[in-house]
């Protein structure tokens, strides 16, 4: 078997954690393959990387996460190149806010395959792989928002929620196997998530972006945290601060954090309120 120490493929590696996550394991002497939904963008993150660190080897490929051909061709690509694969990272994925009543069941359809069904169709791809190497690493990208259970970004948080309990039955089915699995969920962070973003409140884009924009947590920050998580086995990476609190309010005081949940709501419609009688 050709040696496959020190590879890693990334999802939605064109841009945003993925590129970062790319450079970070790049800037290791990893070899990585770059995959995108847009090719040009993977091969720029190939050119950028092959630029900054000489010696550096990897690939480009095109790959749509809700083709489970594209899927095949992608591992069929990675036996060839390394007849094998160290981490595996999903990646890819789209954002949608709008709460239960008046987000389309389109806008659902879309996020769910692509951000659940996606980390779905790559987990099943490797694993037989990974079993069969006896050893690897799975890093799914969720979000806080699979855990906040907050209100009007309902189908992204059932989507990344999804991601969370699909990763903890796959950390139970593999870890005999010594394939190790990890969920990352990050809070805001300066990307380009919103350049395809689906709400039915047109107010909702500016406001994550705006959130986005005053994060202190860069992708470059999250990607380092990634790649300790995965040295050490971790499997619930929280990436910001202000979350591990968050998590540790709902999991012991659920009722105090429904509250705060609940004073969101209320805050939202003052605000549509208020909007309503300017008029």
């Amino acid at each position: 078997m050709t040696d496959y120490t020190n590879t890693i493929a990334i999802t939605g590696a064109g841009s945003g954690f993925g590129a970062a996550i790319a450079r970070h394991y790049a800037a290791c002497g990893w070899r990585v393959a770059i995959s995108d939904i847009d090719l040009a963008r993977a091969e720029n993150t190939l050119k950028s990387l092959a630029r900054e660190f000489p010696g550096f080897k990897g690939f480009a490929f095109r790959l749509d996460v809700t083709s489970n051909e594209e899927w095949s061709g992608f591992s069929d690509r990675i036996a060839e190149e390394w007849g094998g694969l160290t981490v595996l990272v999903n990646n890819a994925g789209v954002a949608t806010g709008g709460n239960l009543e008046d987000t389309p069941l389109e806008d659902w359809d879309w996020v769910i395959n692509i951000d659940l069904m996606g980390v779905v169709r790559g987990c099943k791809q490797f694993i037989s792989l990974f079993k069969h190497q006896g050893d690897g690493h799975i890093v799914n990208i969720s979000s806080f928002a699979g855990i906040a259970g907050a209100p009007d970004i309902v189908s992204y948080g059932v989507a990344k929620a999804g991601v969370i309990a699909l990763s903890e039955a796959l950390r139970a089915e593999l870890t005999a196997f010594g394939v190790g699995v990890t969920v990352v969920c990050p809070a805001f962070v300066k990307t380009d998530l919103l350049s395809t973003f689906r709400s039915p409140e047109a107010a909702d884009k500016a406001r994550v972006t705006r959130w986005m924009e005053n994060s202190k947590v860069t992708v470059e920050d999250v990607a380092r945290q990634i790649s300790v998580a995965v040295e050490t086995n971790k499997f619930l990476l929280l990436t910001h601060k202000n979350t591990r609190r968050y998590w540790w309010l709902k999991r012991w005081l659920p009722e105090t954090y429904f509250k705060i949940m609940q004073k969101a709501i209320v805050k939202k419609e003052q605000r549509l309120a208020a909007k309503e009688d300017e008029k």
